[in-house]
């Protein structure tokens, strides 16, 4: 059954992503650097203020170390294409969610055993090094985000929207399913996830919930601040907001080799996908959208 929802997994993700390129043409990733200030921000972001806001967050909040070092971990690992998919949901800048996705797995290489060298140095007993595979990393985005979308984009280009509509509406209807059944596999078939008792990690759950809104309303009004137009800040907000809990859990578990660890992973990935939807809904809904500022 795990191997079924290894395999399922990230075919689903890249069916989905198929789904979001339909939606998108080349100007659209056009207009992302020919501004290239959202994008900058996006990236300072999630590099620089996501790890600081979680650092300050457990300093002194009464946890274990060694989930402190799961919280940074977490916090080193940005966006994915759950980013992408939220951000299609709530109609911002989809284009720009994806170029952030294939940007931070090429920095994530970098930034990540810097943050957990940094993390077992301030929290652990002894240090730790972590070596992500380059071709591996970026072999992942590339097959379940890069070509998917730019499959989707093709079909628009070469054959037109109306041929490219046709696609994404008949995926209309299809993907809600794919969504469905792709949750009850982690649910039910996925072993990460078999024998945890959620209730008996609220002082995890606690930090977690609030770093989650913490890095949402931080990435808003940083890009505000920035004076970005508003669907890039709720974009920028939903990146932020919308940690990578896969590959966290992946090198606690194969790297780091520390169940405590990933336990951070596997709680956080438990409600971000939904409190960041909502979280982003009321930045959209609720605040400033002056909509003649450029991006």
């Amino acid at each position: 059954m795990q191997q079924f929802a290894n395999i399922f997994m990230p075919l689903s993700i890249a069916l989905i992503m198929f789904g979001i390129g339909l939606e998108l043409c080349l100007k659209d990733f056009g207009r992302v650097f020919a501004h290239p200030k959202a994008i900058i921000t996006g990236l300072a972001s999630q590099i620089f203020l996501l790890p600081l806001i979680a650092f300050l967050l457990i300093f002194f909040w009464p946890i274990d170390p060694i989930y402190k070092i799961g919280i940074m971990l977490l916090a080193g690992c940005p966006g994915g294409t759950a980013s992408n998919l939220v951000t299609k949901m709530l109609k911002g800048r989809v284009a720009l969610s994806v170029s952030l996705t294939a940007f931070n797995s090429l920095i994530i290489l970098f930034s990540i055993p810097l943050v957990i060298e940094f993390s077992f140095a301030v929290f652990g007993n002894n240090g730790a090094t972590v070596e992500l595979s380059f071709g591996q990393t970026m072999g992942d985005v590339l097959l379940t985000v890069v070509l998917p979308v730019m499959s989707g984009i093709l079909i628009n280009e070469l054959f037109g929207h109306k041929f490219g509509e046709s696609f994404h509406i008949a995926l209309r209807y299809i993907l809600p399913g794919i969504m469905l059944i792709a949750f009850i596999v982690v649910i039910f078939f996925d072993e990460n996830q078999k024998g945890v008792e959620y209730l008996k990690h609220l002082n995890l759950l606690i930090p977690l919930i609030i770093l989650n809104f913490a890095t949402i309303v931080a990435g808003y009004f940083a890009a505000r601040r920035m004076k970005l137009q508003h669907s890039s800040a709720y974009t920028i907000a939903v990146e932020m907001g919308l940690q990578n809990s896969v590959l966290a859990l992946f090198i606690a578990n194969q790297l780091l080799k520390n169940k405590d660890i990933s336990l951070v992973a596997i709680l956080y990935g438990s409600f971000s996908l939904i409190t960041t939807f909502v979280g982003g809904w009321i930045l959209k809904h609720y605040f400033g959208k002056e909509q003649n500022e450029k991006a």
